[in-house]
């Protein structure tokens, strides 16, 4: 083979890796998918503060079973400003998680802690943009959703 034919298969080999690295997704690693949903139904929220509107619960569906080793909700605002936001609830495995698939703000999920001890979720507000972010070992994704606020009738609004 001529030389230059050994430099137009080179040329043609390297066109051919970068072809399969940015163009095709065999190395592309999967991501959790995740859909948020507001509950209508379902109980509310009570914020801590009385002056605050309660909202409905927000669960997330996972596109299949994982097992998570991090789970953060954070105020999406807080965290464009600040690499370093403070979760509003910050859930670590330490060991083994359970596989699950879906989960809800603020409910336990087995096999996994607060990161800091006796740390409670706090509240969501109405109308607010959050995200979530999920780690499952190396895998990780995160989403952005909105609460809305629960219409809650007081004892003097409720039919008898």
């Amino acid at each position: 083979m001529t030389k230059n034919g050994i430099v137009l298969s080179i040329i043609a080999v390297i066109l051919a890796a970068v072809y399969v690295v940015y163009f095709t997704d065999w190395f592309r690693k999967d991501g959790i998918q995740i859909i948020p949903t507001v509950r209508p139904g379902s109980a509310s929220v009570i914020p801590r503060d009385p002056d605050d509107v309660p909202v409905h619960r927000v669960s997330f569906a996972l596109d299949g079973k994982y097992k998570l080793t991090s789970v953060k909700v954070l105020v999406a605002s807080e965290l464009a400003t600040n690499k370093y936001a403070t979760p509003l609830w910050h859930l670590i495995s330490d060991s083994n998680s359970v596989p699950t698939k879906s989960i809800t703000y603020g409910t336990p999920i087995t096999g996994m802690k607060p990161a800091l001890p006796r740390a409670r979720p706090e509240p969501l507000l109405a109308n607010v943009e959050y995200t979530l972010m999920l780690e499952a070992g190396k895998t990780r994704s995160q989403t952005n959703f909105h609460t809305t606020p629960a219409v809650v009738l007081r004892k003097d609004q409720r039919s008898p």
